[in-house]
C-alpha cells in the first residue's frame, strides 16, 4: 500500500535493492554500498528537482518516480536503471537539463534519462497517427532496452492514478497502454509487467465488459481457491514422500490476469462461458532443478489421470521467446479439471519478467546481443527502407502488435511468427536462402499454396529448387513480415540490372 510519505517509499525502495544485492551476491561490500549511497543521491536530487511540485491525484510529485524506481527495483534491474528510473521525468518537469543529470550522476544514467524523455513528447492519439513515435520508440530500445523497462515502470504508477484525471486523458492514456505497450511487452516475453499493463488499463477502455467479469468472476474464484486449496494439500503430502524436498519446493496458486481472461471468454468456442475456461486458476510449482520438473510431473501423472492433448512441455522445446515450463491439465478423482505448471525459479523469472530478468548490463550496457531481442534490429533495418509513414504502421501492426502463433520445422525447431503468416514468412525467417530458392511447401505433410495462412501446431516443409537463384517479384504480395519483404527486396535488387533475369527468377 502506497502512502504520501517520501521518505518511507524511499527506505521500502532501499530494502528491495539491499535485497537483491544479498540475492545475487555478485557485488563485493564496497561495491554494494557504493550502489546505495548512489541511490540516495538520486533521491536527493530528485526530491529537491521536484520538491514544489504536486500531481493531479494531490500527492506529492516525487512519489512517481520513487514507484516507478520501486517497480524497476522489484524487477531486478541494475541500479543505473534504477535511479533513471528516479531522475527520469527531472528534465522535462522541472528547470535540470539532462546536461545536469550528466554532470551529476553517470552518463549512462543521462543517456537513458534523454531516451525516456524522447518517447514522452507525443501524445497518443489513436494508431493511425502514432508511426513517428513508434519509430522513436524502436530506436531508443535498440540503443538500449532499458528505455522501455522505464517506460513500463512508469506506466504502470501513471494508470494506478488515471482517476485523478479527466475521462478523455484517462482514455487515450489507456488505450495507448493496450495498443501499444502491453503487446511490446508481450514481445518481450515480460508476462507479468503485460499482465499488469492491461489489467490497469481493462476498466477504462472497456468500463461495461470491465463490470460484467468482475460480476462473474468473485463466486467462481471462491468455488475454485477452495477446491485447490484441497489439491495443493494432496499434491504437497505426496511430494513430502518424495526425494524432492518439500523446503525446496513452492507451489502457488496462479489467478488469471483479467483482460487475458476477457479475451479468452471472448472466442467462439467459449462463448463467454466462465466453466470452459480450464486455467481459470492454475498451480504453479516452483522447483529446484529441471531433472525435479519432470520428476513432479510423473508423480501429478500418478496421482491423477492427464487431459489428452494437454501436456506442454515448453523445457524441452521451448518457445521461441524464450519460455520454459512444463504444463499439464489433469482430471482428479472429483472430475474436476485442474492445470498444473511446473518450472524451476530461473524459468519462472524468464517467464514473469522476460529479457529483464536475465540481462548482464554490467557486460551488456543494454545492448541488443539476444537472440530474443533479435526482431528489434530486423525492424529497424526494415524502417530504413520505408519512409513512408502509413507504410511502416501497417508493416509494424502485423510484426508486432499481431497475435503470435507457433509453426515447427520439419526437425523440431520451433519458429515464431504472427498470425496471418504464409510459408514464405516462414521460409525467410529460417534463411534467406531457403526462401530465395522455395518453389513450394508442405503443411502437416500435404501440399498446400505459397499463400496459405499457417496456424499455431503446423509442421512447415519448404520444397526448393537448388538452381534456383531469386524469388519471384509476386511475393512481396504473399508475404506479410517484415523479414521477409526485406530480404526478397534484397534478392531482388541483387538481380534487377541483370539481362537473364528471367531465368534467374525461374530457371
Amino acid at each position: 500500500m502506497w502512502s504520501n510519505n517520501p521518505q518511507k517509499e524511499f527506505e521500502k525502495l532501499l530494502k528491495i535493492v539491499e535485497k537483491n544485492q544479498a540475492i545475487t551476491g555478485n557485488l563485493n561490500k564496497k561495491e554494494a554500498l557504493d550502489d546505495l549511497e548512489m541511490l540516495r543521491l538520486a533521491y536527493d536530487y530528485a526530491f529537491e528537482a521536484h520538491h514544489h511540485q504536486t500531481r493531479a491525484s494531490g500527492e506529492p510529485y516525487i512519489i512517481h518516480p520513487l514507484a516507478t524506481a520501486q517497480k524497476l527495483a522489484e524487477t531486478k534491474l541494475d541500479i543505473t536503471t534504477i535511479i533513471a528510473g528516479l531522475l527520469h521525468d527531472v528534465p522535462e518537469d522541472t528547470d535540470r537539463t539532462l546536461e545536469d543529470i550528466e554532470k551529476n550522476f553517470d552518463p549512462e544514467v543521462a543517456k537513458l534519462v534523454g531516451g525516456i524523455t524522447k518517447l514522452g513528447r507525443l501524445k497518443y492519439r489513436g494508431m493511425e497517427r502514432y508511426a513517428e513515435n513508434l519509430r522513436k520508440m524502436f530506436v531508443a530500445m535498440s540503443e538500449d532496452i532499458r528505455v522501455i523497462f522505464i517506460k513500463f515502470a512508469d506506466r504502470l504508477h501513471n494508470l494506478k492514478t488515471l482517476d485523478a484525471l479527466l475521462p478523455e486523458k484517462r482514455l487515450r492514456i489507456a488505450k495507448e497502454t493496450l495498443e501499444i505497450y502491453a503487446p511490446i511487452a508481450d514481445r518481450l516475453s515480460m508476462g507479468s509487467i503485460k499482465g499488469e499493463l492491461e489489467d490497469l488499463a481493462f476498466k477504462y477502455v472497456y468500463p461495461e465488459d470491465y463490470k460484467w467479469i468482475n460480476k462473474i468472476l468473485p463466486k467462481e474464484y471462491r468455488i475454485k481457491e477452495k477446491y485447490l486449496k484441497k489439491i495443493k494439500e494432496e499434491v504437497i503430502k505426496k511430494l513430502s514422500q518424495s526425494e524432492i524436498k518439500p523446503k525446496e519446493l513452492s507451489l502457488q496458486g496462479r489467478t488469471k490476469h483479467l483482460y487475458s481472461l476477457y479475451k479468452k471468454l471472448l472466442r467462439p468456442e467459449i462463448n463467454r462461458d466462465l466453466s470452459k475456461v480450464y486455467d481459470l486458476i492454475a498451480l504453479r510449482l516452483i522447483v529446484p532443478t529441471i531433472s525435479d520438473c519432470y520428476g513432479v510431473l510423473g508423480i501429478l501423472h500418478s496421482m491423477y489421470r492427464p487431459m489428452p492433448g494437454r501436456i506442454k512441455d515448453y523445457i524441452a522445446n521451448p518457445k521461441p521467446n524464450g519460455y520454459q515450463s512444463l504444463h499439464t491439465t489433469v482430471f482428479t478423482d472429483d472430475g474436476e479439471i485442474v492445470e498444473f505448471q511446473i518450472r524451476t525459479q530461473e524459468m519462472h523469472e524468464a517467464a514473469e519478467y522476460g529479457i529483464a530478468a536475465h540481462w548482464n548490463y554490467k557486460e551488456t550496457g543494454g545492448q541488443l546481443n539476444s537472440q530474443n531481442l533479435k526482431w528489434i534490429n530486423e525492424l529497424l533495418e526494415w524502417q530504413k527502407q520505408i519512409k513512408d509513414n502509413n507504410q511502416f504502421l501497417q508493416t509494424i501492426k502485423f510484426d508486432i502488435f499481431q497475435n503470435r502463433i507457433f509453426v515447427f520445422t520439419p526437425k523440431g525447431d520451433v519458429i515464431d511468427l504472427p498470425e496471418g503468416a504464409t510459408p514464405i514468412d516462414f521460409a525467410y525467417h529460417v534463411h534467406s536462402n531457403l526462401g530465395d530458392k522455395c518453389t513450394g511447401a508442405k503443411v502437416n505433410n500435404q501440399l498446400v499454396n505459397l499463400s496459405y495462412q499457417l496456424k499455431s501446431g503446423d509442421i512447415v516443409e519448404i520444397i526448393i529448387d537448388k538452381n534456383r537463384k531469386a524469388p519471384n517479384p509476386d511475393w512481396l504480395e504473399i508475404a506479410k513480415t517484415s523479414v521477409a519483404k526485406s530480404k526478397i527486396r534484397a534478392a531482388l535488387n541483387r538481380y534487377k540490372n541483370n539481362s537473364n533475369f528471367l531465368k534467374i527468377l525461374k530457371p
